[in-house]
């Protein structure tokens, strides 16, 4: 082994022996950390990196996929309820080829890929059959990509073409969802999915699509769009009317002393309505007209006419000949006709009421007749279809109140108190982190100072003993004259040195510095420039 890193070692050792016990045990637990940080870095880094094989499965296609998976040799991970498989990447796409070749997954919808597979001899209700599996298929698909959607199915009905515009048919949709294990998607969510299938489908529109959950909840039925079903669609309403009733009465009579129900009869039928209505133009002239005339009678031709009671021809009009004449006129004129279609779709408001109480205490200077006609107003009140507002003042309990405020405190107090342990916690944690560190830093502070002050000592002597070395060396006596008031001293050759003597030895350089500290200097800096110069 090097003799570099023998001394190290041998360095290492002595401090480690040198450590108190406080000092081990810190240096045990920092030891034991660094070794289990790199043991996890290890372990991470020698993990594979697991892909998605396939996602969305059938439990049957799955258990064949496992099995296949399990006769290769290759680890795999099941997750989303057996759904999704996951394998290590570099195993990806040879286990994808085997599982295509094996035909799997069979549960697959194929998309636009069963058009792939039709042949030439196919006849027009397969071509037709076959297309519309395939828009299906795509748009199942698609709806399976979007965040929350575990699967999906979707069913078209496209009518058949046909030249008779007014017998036409739209085309209509049902899309089932089932979601992943606790979400739940929301109105923006299921209008997405209305508007992704709707322009899908030429001539569908997004009223004509119907959404269904796994729970068998309606989210948008055909004819209404989003509704959620007639239920929420009422609770939604009656929801929305009292939150607007509730914020004026907060206004007016103060927060607490005003309550509210509202109660709403939605209609859950729908229909369509076509009314025809036929009006005259004013000042539009006639389409056509025709003027007819017939004239008789006049010289040379008899008299004709209605017979009197004598039979005697009356003339139903003269001429200058003394013939008749007679005039009729045909007009056609121009009607206005107007075809008005309306969808009533379910979900109509047919009739609401509205309660409010108000508190007795503040209700004395209140006008109830204005309180009324404000709630009418702010809930939309019909009175020809049988809308009611009911206004009453009432003592309200204040047992409940008081219950309510207690329960409020005491939430506030659970509140704080988990704030406050969170805080103490991350305390803890922070302190027993910090501790640690900062121990182990004082403890390095304090070798590195200890380390410092060995190193000046060290260079202490070494100068110390080439100072007393170069003494050594001088052969000619050297006269130092003491000041006027001592007296005289002669100092010749310094003794040699003895091995061990380095305390005697500075206290004779320290007794000859006091005598005399310049000659004392000028001597030492000779001392220098002569070895120097040697």
């Amino acid at each position: 082994m090097p003799t570099q890193v023998t001394s190290v070692l041998r360095r290492l050792a002595s401090s480690i022996r040198e450590f108190t016990i406080a000092q081990r045990t810190v240096a045990i637990i920092g030891v034991a950390v660094l070794v289990l940080g790199v043991a996890a870095l290890v372990m991470w880094v020698s993990k594979p990196s697991y892909t998605p094989l396939f996602s969305g499965l059938a439990g049957a296609d799955a258990n064949s996929i496992v099995d296949q998976l399990r006769t290769d040799g290759v680890q795999y991970q099941l997750t989303d309820g057996g759904g999704t498989i996951l394998v290590p990447e570099e195993s990806v796409y040879d286990e994808r080829l085997k599982a295509a070749a094996a035909g799997l997954p069979s549960s697959n919808t194929g998309g636009y890929a069963l058009l792939d597979k039709m042949g030439v001899t196919a006849s027009e209700f397969q071509q037709s059959v076959t297309y519309k599996r395939a828009l299906e298929g795509e748009l199942a698909n698609t709806i399976q990509a979007m965040k929350g959607v575990k699967t999906a199915s979707v069913r078209l009905a496209i009518p058949k073409d046909t030249v008779f515009v007014a017998t036409k048919a739209d085309p209509t949709a049902s899309v089932f969802i089932q979601t992943q294990n606790g979400v739940t998607l929301n109105d923006g969510q299921v209008q997405a999915i209305v508007h992704l299938t709707s322009a899908s489908i030429d001539g569908m529109k997004a009223d004509d699509v119907a959404v269904i959950d796994s729970t068998g909840i309606v989210l948008s039925a055909v004819g209404t769009g989003v509704t959620g079903g007639a239920d929420k669609q009422s609770s939604d309403y009656e929801t929305r009317v009292r939150n607007s009733v509730q914020a004026m009465l907060d206004k007016v009579v103060g927060p607490g002393n005003a309550t509210v129900v509202v109660a709403a009869d939605v209609s859950h039928d729908s229909g369509q309505r076509t009314a025809e209505t036929f009006t005259t133009p004013d000042g539009s002239p006639a389409l056509n007209e025709s003027l007819k005339t017939q004239t008789s009678g006049g010289a040379g031709n008899s008299s004709t006419g209605v017979l009197g009671p004598d039979n005697i021809a009356v003339p139903s009009g003269t001429t200058p000949n003394g013939g008749s004449a007679a005039a009729e006129t045909t007009k056609n004129n121009a009607i206005n006709k107007v075809t008005e279609s309306t969808t009533i779709p379910a979900g109509s408001i047919k009739r609401q009421t509205v309660s409010v109480a108000v508190n007795a205490a503040v209700a004395g200077g209140l006008n109830m007749a204005n309180i009324k006609s404000l709630v009418s107003s702010a809930a939309g009140i019909d009175t020809t279809r049988g809308d009611a507002v009911t206004v009453a003042s009432v003592a309200f309990n204040q047992a409940g109140a008081a219950d309510a405020a207690k329960a409020i405190a005491a939430a506030d107090a659970a509140a704080a108190a988990d704030r406050m342990a969170n805080i103490v916690r991350t305390a803890i944690i922070v302190l027993g982190i910090a501790i640690p560190v900062l121990i182990a830093a004082a403890f390095l502070l304090r070798r590195a100072r200890r380390r410092r002050q060995e190193l000046d000592e060290a260079q202490e002597i070494g100068e110390l003993a080439e100072l007393r070395a170069m003494m050594n060396d001088q052969t000619i006596p050297i006269a130092l004259t003491p000041p006027p008031s001592a007296t005289p001293l002669t100092y010749t050759q310094l003794p040699p040195m003895e091995p061990g003597d380095v305390d005697r030895k500075r206290a004779e350089i320290d007794a000859l510095a006091a005598a005399d500290p310049q000659r004392t200097a000028e001597f030492l800096r000779g001392l220098m420039d002569d070895r120097q110069s040697v």
